[in-house]
């Protein structure tokens, strides 16, 4: 076998997810390990990476795979976000305490899953994986479950019922949709609504043409997005749970994104508690909502000389 077969099949006896065994986790694992192609797994290595520079790099430098430069987010949100999950890798080791969506956010293998990984293809892996899954667990069995648990119930304005997969970060869009609406957007529409397992759940394609979108590239959009014909504003809203708020350079992302919607647009940042929302303060825009779903009757404006409205 190849080194990326190899690196596949390690990552399927570790018991990731079937969606965690393909080319690009592969890759990762190899770069995580600082493994080139002839080198022995024996040789596995520690050393941190971050993901454009470290890890996209050194697959184009080693295995001559050119990755562009959008699939960063691939990178991290479909595998080393489950690679961290599954005790493979560990996020931010360096420096624990980096600001969320610092731009020195690393990655590291974790010490348990390198002492494993060495022993491939010798007489002691079978042991090793053993051990590993006796301290890790498998996160394909985790996901698994997951997917068995109730889902989660979310009811639009035209009575129609959406069932978003189990979570915290669902039971927040669910609130954002039934509870934020409610209060904050009487009368408004939702034109998108993401899913942790569909990212496409509920796209009102039509509607987002009509208002200048470019629903070809709707993973741009945030978590949430509501329209208010009657206004022509629009709700931007992120459900903040493990990834970051709307922080200034999210703005200026959406913005680039948007560029061709004449909409107002309201940036939201949307919480599960305060003590979710009190992590991520340093990172919010200004002129911008936060809304906590321990509170849905609140809002907070963060400065400015307007609330609730276009910027």
């Amino acid at each position: 076998m190849s080194k990326i077969e190899e690196a596949q099949a390690i990552l399927k006896e570790l018991g990731l997810p079937e969606a965690q065994q393909n080319e690009i986790s592969g890759y990762t694992l190899l770069a995580l390990c600082n493994l080139s192609e002839k080198d022995k797994w024996s040789k596995a290595s520690k050393q941190s990476h971050g993901v454009s520079k470290g890890i996209m790099a050194f697959i184009s430098e080693n295995y001559h795979k050119d990755y562009a430069p959008n699939t960063r987010e691939t990178f991290r949100r479909q595998v080393l976000h489950q690679f961290v999950q599954a005790g493979i890798a560990d996020y931010n080791p360096d420096i624990p305490d980096l600001p969320v969506n610092s731009p020195r956010a690393h990655y590291a293998i974790s010490e348990i899953a390198l002492q494993t990984i060495k022993t491939f293809k010798t007489r002691n892996w079978k042991k090793a994986v053993r051990e590993f899954k006796n301290q890790i667990g498998e996160l394909k069995e985790k996901y698994n479950k997951e997917r068995n648990m109730p889902r989660v119930p979310v009811k639009l304005s035209d009575g129609q019922e959406l069932l978003l997969s189990p979570g915290k970060h669902n039971e927040v869009q669910a609130a954002i949709v039934e509870e934020f609406a409610s209060r904050f957007a009487i009368g408004s529409s939702l034109l998108y609504l993401g899913d942790t397992e569909n990212k496409d759940l509920h796209v009102d394609k039509e509607k987002l043409e009509s208002i200048g979108i470019p629903i070809t590239e709707h993973s741009k959009l945030p978590d949430v997005v509501i329209y208010d014909e009657s206004k022509n504003w629009l709700y931007l809203i992120e459900a903040v749970t493990s990834h970051g708020p709307m922080s200034p350079k999210r703005i200026v992302e959406l913005e680039k994104f948007l560029k061709d919607c004449k909409a107002g647009k309201i940036y939201v940042s949307a919480f599960p508690d305060f003590a979710e929302f009190k992590k991520h303060t340093n990172n919010i825009a200004w002129e911008t909502e936060v809304w906590i779903m321990e509170f849905p009757e609140h809002m907070i404006h963060f400065n400015g000389d307007r609330f609730l409205g276009p910027r």
